[in-house]
């Protein structure tokens, strides 16, 4: 049974940080690409930022240079820095495992981020 697990966000100052944390389970870890979602009430789910089996990168251009994706294959880990938070940046914040040659795909049960004075 494949499970993800996500864990740290929270209510935040705006310009303030956060570490999201996604565990999963029940996948070969190293293998699937991961990523980070959001979203916002109102709003589609957005892809925020990606890393691949083979560790490149990508991430929606609101976030470039502010946020952070990496893995810890070891863990089965995936995390999210978050730095200089905003206000629009306040969504549910869901982990994504994706092994494209199968179309395999799992969702987490999501993170609530808010940034607010």
């Amino acid at each position: 049974q494949v499970q993800l697990v996500e864990s740290g966000g929270g209510l935040v100052q705006p310009g303030g940080s956060l570490r999201l944390s996604c565990v999963a389970s029940g996948v070969l870890f190293s293998n699937y690409d991961m990523a980070w979602f959001r979203q916002a009430p109102g709003k589609e789910r957005e892809l925020v930022a990606l890393i691949s089996s083979g560790r490149t990168t990508n991430y929606v251009d609101s976030v470039k240079g502010r946020f952070t994706i990496s893995r810890d294959n070891a863990k089965n880990t995936v995390y999210l820095q978050m730095n200089s938070l905003k206000p629009e940046d306040t969504a549910v914040y869901y982990c994504n495992a994706k092994r494209v040659i199968f179309n395999w795909n799992y969702w987490g049960q999501g993170t609530q981020v808010t940034v607010s004075s």
